[in-house]
């Protein structure tokens, strides 16, 4: 699924870690997030990277957010991560977004 924003535009994402079976889960330190492509969109981590702010930069293009984090509460590192693809346009552009819910076990 690709999100469309206009050029003048920003959005607020959020992430809300779970197990495998969707029960809400801690993570271990802050979540980094990142832009492939900053000259179109730039992302900023905020409330301890559990939010964070995207704002197009006013150039036209394709650009993916990424999020990391930590889901081994202990020393070690386990890296888990989600990703967001958007297209920034400078036109007056109509959209029908689709929203997708957790993943559940099948038959629950």
């Amino acid at each position: 699924m690709e999100f469309i924003l206009h050029t003048t535009q920003k959005v607020e994402l959020s992430i809300h870690p779970v197990d495998q079976k969707g029960t809400p889960a801690r993570i271990d330190g802050t979540p980094v997030w990142a832009s492939t492509n900053p000259a179109i969109l730039t992302v900023s981590g905020i409330q301890d990277g559990r939010l964070a702010v995207v704002a197009a930069v006013g150039v036209t293009g394709n650009a993916t957010i990424t999020v990391k984090a930590d889901a081994d509460l202990g020393p070690g590192i386990k890296t888990i991560g989600g990703s967001l693809d958007f297209f920034v346009t400078d036109t007056i552009t109509s959209a029908l977004p689709i929203s997708v819910s957790m993943p559940s076990p099948k038959g629950a």
